[in-house]
């Protein structure tokens, strides 16, 4: 046993890797090894030489494992130390560039326009893109030979065949909200409607889709008065400055009267600045309701009125970041995005700020 101690503590000694020690191991303690071979014996000898080499032959046993168990350790400890030496971080080198998405100014500006009108009591509201003829022109008071009804501006849906139905159209404005909204919870209510809305326009300053939010406020006192004090503290909110506006006198189908708002602004090589300068810039639509549409929308106009809105917020979000053209908005450009992209944290809130 001494021989066979000897073998076995030199070849761990010298193993190299846990193979090597797998091999020892097998040689020595498996089913056919050398010590398990003379455990067996114990059965053909005397009950005096089993008491003496039977506690021998289990110390042998108890040593070897034992060698094994410290020289894997040993084995792993080593490895260890030459993957330290060979993988290695300088923790005080800077991190890698990671190139990180952005929010896109439409999404943004949305966000800054919804926050400032919660703030004014204003719910948000939505409807279908894809609207009937009744919710898009009729129940707002436009008469059938109104130059949005022709087909030169206006997406108008495929009808089946034999159909005595309009044909249904990609809604032109946010305004059939409005009346879906009436519809629903009838009066007094104060909503507005920001979503996608198409036209057949294309240039510098008009796309074929963009992005409008309506605003609408009925009750039985609302005047005049109360819609120029939204759109004068909204637009101040809004470019983080008071901003001076005209009320110009024009003509909607769905409001009357109507009026045409205009902000002071100043041109400045091509860019314009709002809030300051001599001239004006015309911003968005508004006016009171028609009774009519809110006949269509069953509130009796007697007994209600209310005003309403529109804004374009491409057209906001052109003015306030100096975006020169509102097609670049759609081109999924990543130079672009990345330049006037918000970061995933600039969350606008009134308490917060607006802008980043």
């Amino acid at each position: 046993m001494e021989e066979l101690r000897n073998k076995y503590l030199d070849l761990i000694a010298r193993a190299a890797d846990e193979a090597t020690i797998e091999d020892v191991r097998v040689a020595a303690l498996g089913k056919k090894g050398e010590v398990a071979l003379k455990m067996r014996e114990l059965g053909g000898m005397s009950p005096e030489e089993r008491q003496i080499m039977g506690p021998a032959l289990n110390a042998l046993k108890d040593e070897i494992n034992t060698a094994l168990t410290a020289k894997k350790a040993a084995l792993a400890d080593a490895a260890l130390d030459e993957r330290l030496r060979s993988e290695w971080l300088d923790v005080s080198l800077p991190v890698r560039p990671r190139r990180m998405g952005t929010i896109h100014p439409i999404s943004q500006v949305t966000e800054e326009v919804m926050a400032i009108l919660a703030d004014m009591g204003f719910a948000v509201a939505e409807g279908p893109q894809i609207e009937s003829d009744w919710y898009n022109f009729d129940a707002l008071n436009m008469p059938s030979h109104h130059s949005a009804r022709a087909e030169m501006d206006t997406f108008y849906m495929k009808t089946p065949a034999g159909s005595k139905e309009p044909p249904a159209v990609l809604r032109t404005h946010t305004s059939p909200v409005q009346i879906r909204a009436l519809e629903k919870n009838g009066a007094p209510i104060r909503v507005i409607a920001p979503g996608r809305v198409y036209r057949a326009d294309y240039d510098q300053t008009h796309t074929p889709m963009f992005n409008q939010v309506e605003g609408l406020c009925i009750d039985k006192n609302v005047s005049m008065a109360n819609l120029k004090w939204v759109l004068e503290e909204f637009l101040s909110a809004y470019f983080g400055k008071r901003v001076k506006t005209r009320f110009r006198a024009s003509h909607f189908p769905f409001t009357e009267p109507s009026a045409e708002v205009d902000v002071q602004c100043q041109w400045n090589n091509g860019y314009v600045t709002v809030g300051e300068g001599n001239d004006w810039l015309e911003i968005l639509g508004s006016g009171m309701v028609h009774p009519k549409v809110l006949q269509n929308a069953g509130v009796d106009p007697k007994e209600w009125q209310g005003f309403a809105f529109g804004i374009g917020i491409d057209r906001i979000a052109m003015l306030k970041y100096g975006i020169p053209d509102l097609r670049a908005f759609f081109d999924s450009d990543l130079r672009w995005l990345r330049h006037y992209g918000f970061a995933a944290l600039d969350v606008p809130t009134l308490h917060g700020g607006l802008s980043r």
